[in-house]
């Protein structure tokens, strides 16, 4: 399997790590909603036994190593517990929407327990309606939003089968490492450092031109980010201390029709995504009375560099970028048209390359230098006066997906609320359709929900120019997650 006993995070996992403080804890996830009576326990339990074993790093926790050598590692957890990750709660009377959002938000508040495996499924019962939920949650320093969609795709099967497939599989721990050998890895990694070294200078003289132009762009991009530094992100009500709850929100909408707007002004699907945030948030601003004309706000937005034969491995492969959303702009097709030629913009410059010369440069240190000297570095990436809030927008499959023989009706994925963010949205593409979750600190941003509801008019304002109709079942208002038992089953991508 692509995780080994001992892997060693890289210093972007550990930057996850280190910037987890005053309330701004690290944990991603989504809540999946789906159709009819909840599994029973003992089956839903086996199901996951079956299948846990298909990604090792579930049954592995940190351990760091002494004197702070290095970024911690990935052990394998000799008391793993698969019922310490998985638990029931029933919703409190009368099981709708209103209920759930409340549950949803204080299971996504607590941080998760770093002595365990970092990572925990709640299943969720007693709606009035005839549905169920899984509220999963993972470490962000475990995974990236598109691993974490490779672990929840453990969960289900292409195919509605209600018995669990098979029995667990054998699995004995490896044996912990003691204290003098994970000392010892600092040694090691000083050498393999310097071997690094030695194979970079060969290949820098027996190719010259090809590592000037390398070296060139790295410090182009570095250049690129260092500038950031000097043009900040606006102060907004956004960006305040947040305290230790969390609210959500979901709304979601056609596949299609987010492709429709694409078509009809240019750009890409992200862009349109990007627009009916901005659009969103505008007219969230505006009922609060804060003042947007000329403001552009800055999301930082992640972006995957994860291959195709890289799915299934979890840990983050992704850059980032400072995506605008020109909440100033009240002509909804402008807005989008500036969105996409910045994102035009940002996608051809050095940018990306600057953040990941960074990381690569701690990585060069990780087995043997502190986390300590990460700390900048991670300080910067999550930095108030880079960004207002998470904007984060992944592709998810385009098929149905079943749990033990009930659909899987929708996706809504949880971003994460860094230091002074009080707001995040995560947006995920699943079987034709878009969800956007929207997390929040309830205390500094109460009617955050409202939020919700302005994505549906901040798309109408988009389909009314495009000409586009709006779709015969609907949109769900903001946290309607009824079960669609009659979907499209076309298969949409995501371009």
């Amino acid at each position: 399997m692509p995780q080994r006993h001992m892997d060693r995070l890289t210093s972007f996992d550990t930057s996850f790590l280190a910037n987890e403080k005053a309330n701004g804890h690290m944990a991603i996830g989504a809540v999946l909603v789906c159709a009819g009576e909840a599994p029973d326990q003992a089956d839903f339990l086996a199901h996951i036994r079956s299948r846990v074993h298909q990604l090792p790093r579930l049954r592995q926790r940190l351990r760091y190593p002494p004197l702070g050598l290095g970024t911690p590692f990935w052990v394998d957890h000799a008391e793993f517990d698969v019922h310490a990750h998985v638990r029931r709660v029933s919703l409190p009377g009368p099981g709708g929407d209103a209920q759930f959002r409340e549950l949803v938000g204080g299971l996504l508040a607590p941080p998760l327990d770093r002595a365990k495996p970092l990572w925990e499924l709640i299943l969720v019962e007693g709606f009035a309606d005839g549905r169920f939920a899984i509220v999963y949650k993972t470490h962000h320093a475990m995974a990236d939003g598109i691993s974490a969609v490779d672990i929840g795709m453990l969960l289900f099967d292409t195919e509605p089968v209600r018995e669990p497939a098979g029995g667990e599989q054998p699995w004995a721990p490896a044996r912990p490492p003691s204290g003098a050998a994970l000392i010892g890895h600092a040694g090691t990694g000083i050498l393999a450092t310097l071997r690094r070294f030695g194979r970079w200078l060969r290949r820098a003289f027996r190719d010259p031109g090809r590592a000037r132009r390398r070296a060139g762009d790295g410090l182009a991009g570095l250049w690129e980010v260092t500038w950031n530094l000097f043009r900040p992100a606006p102060k907004m009500p956004i960006n305040t201390a947040i305290g230790r709850g969390r609210s959500f929100a979901w709304a979601d909408f056609e596949l299609a029709e987010l492709k429709q707007v694409k078509n009809a002004f240019g750009g890409t699907v992200n862009d349109v995504a990007l627009a009916v945030v901005a659009g969103a948030l505008r007219r969230w601003l505006l009922e609060r009375e804060v003042a947007v004309d000329g403001v552009e706000l800055k999301a930082l937005v992640p972006v995957s560099i994860r291959t195709e034969d890289e799915h299934g491995e979890l840990g983050n492969k992704l850059t980032a970028m400072r995506g605008p959303l020109p909440v100033g702009v009240a002509d909804p097709v402008e807005r989008l048209r500036v969105i996409s030629a910045a994102m035009d913009s940002l996608k051809a410059s050095k940018q990306p390359l600057g953040a990941e010369a960074i990381w690569g440069f701690n990585d060069w240190f990780r087995d043997f230098a502190p986390p300590l000297l990460l700390a900048p570095t991670a300080a910067i990436n999550f930095s108030t006066r880079l960004f207002n809030l998470l904007v984060t927008n992944f592709p998810g499959p385009q098929v149905p997906f079943y749990v033990l023989g009930r659909e899987l009706t929708g996706i809504y994925p949880v971003g994460f609320l860094a230091r002074n963010h009080a707001l995040a949205i995560a947006i995920l593409s699943y079987n034709g359709r878009v969800g956007f979750g929207i997390l929040a600190d309830p205390e500094a941003l109460p009617d955050a929900e409202r939020i919700g509801a302005h994505l549906a008019d901040a798309l109408a304002e988009l389909r009314g120019p495009a000409q586009i109709a709006s779709p015969a079942d609907g949109n769900e208002l903001a946290g309607d997650v009824r079960p669609r038992f009659a979907r499209d089953r076309e298969r949409l991508g995501d371009g």
